[in-house]
């Protein structure tokens, strides 16, 4: 029967009626499991093809969300996107996917494209060069539903899935302090008008704040996410006096602590004898390194679980409110920070 098979072919060969199928197809709460699970094998062994285009017409929906990353190059992003797809999936919504390599022109066409497709809504992790956010308030005002995820804009009226940066950056500090003693703390961040690297610094300060530890202008650097960055950071360090050196270098993210680990090693120096260093993601690479990165983990899948979950609960309810959501973290102790793995 194949792409022919109905809804009321599906009731006919339970005994049941079109309207639980449709229940059961589309997820809904209102069906006990063993119904629903009974639907989807039968649904499956029958060769049914869900007809959007028949359902675009009796709901004005697309079943269609756009997804919109900074960028693709780095485990989380892609982590992320996987927890979306299942949400999506499991829902019968179709995904679009985009990549706006860090450029906000690019997010830019990215989200209009979208629109266009009318993209029933969009996840939007915004991209680096973003600093005016009136083009997100236009987006609002024009009814489109979206839902930020990991770098958030904050009182526009959008929700937002996120962890808990600035508490987990103090943590990963603390660390440091309470655990080894160092008081010489040099800080790799990212810009701060992203709310990640805005956070993460914030927490870093925080934990300085608290242990009446001071700062040093001169090894607290402003870089990016990206490898490069941090190693560009780190050279700046490198480049001052063996005496004047931090004990321990805290990056934003782990592939800024890459980077960073990469000038140590340029120069003939040891992880962690020389310098004490940690990150922030767990990076699929973290535990791979020479000497494995303390680092803290963002539950990546999670998140892109919960901000599916968030836009498509916004499509489908018109009353629902708007959050910022915070995931929990975990410290990854292992070797670089100085600790036995």
């Amino acid at each position: 029967m194949g792409s022919e098979v109905t809804l009321k072919h599906i009731a006919e060969a339970l005994g049941i009626s079109a309207m639980t199928v449709s229940r059961a197809l589309n997820n809904r709460d209102n069906v006990d499991e063993k119904t629903r699970q009974r639907v989807l094998e039968k649904a499956q062994s029958m060769g049914y093809t869900p007809n959007h285009v028949a359902k675009s017409l009796v709901s004005s929906k697309t079943y269609t969300i756009g997804v919109v990353i900074p960028e693709i190059t780095h485990a989380f992003f892609p982590e992320v996107v996987r927890g979306i797809e299942e949400v999506t999936n499991s829902s019968s919504y179709q995904l679009f996917l985009t990549n706006a390599n860090e450029k906000f022109e690019q997010e830019k066409k990215a989200i209009k494209a979208l629109r266009s497709k009318r993209v029933d809504g969009i996840l939007i992790s915004s991209s680096l060069t973003v600093e005016d956010y009136s083009f997100y308030k236009q987006l609002i005002q024009s009814d489109t539903e979206i839902v930020f995820f990991d770098r958030c804009v904050e009182n526009i009226g959008a929700s937002c899935v996120s962890v808990n940066d600035k508490i987990s950056a103090r943590q990963i500090t603390e660390h440091l302090i309470t655990e080894h003693g160092f008081t010489k703390l040099a800080y790799l961040s990212g810009p701060q008008h992203v709310s990640v690297g805005r956070e993460r610094y914030q927490g870093f300060l925080d934990a300085m704040n608290k242990h009446d530890i001071p700062l040093v202008d001169k090894w607290i650097i402003e870089g990016g996410f990206q490898e490069k960055a941090g190693y560009k950071a780190m050279k700046q360090i490198l480049d001052l006096p063996r005496d004047e050196f931090p004990e321990a270098i805290i990056n934003v993210n782990d592939p800024s602590a890459i980077g960073a680990i990469q000038a140590i090693n340029e120069e003939g120096l040891s992880i962690p004898d020389d310098f004490a260093i940690v990150g922030f993601t767990d990076d699929i690479r973290a535990n791979l390194l020479k000497v494995p990165l303390t680092t803290v983990h963002q539950p990546a899948y999670e998140v892109g679980k919960r901000a599916a979950r968030k836009l498509l609960d916004s499509i489908e309810n018109e009353d629902e409110p708007t959050e910022n959501i915070e995931l929990l973290t975990t410290l990854k102790i292992r070797a670089s920070c100085g600790c036995n793995s």
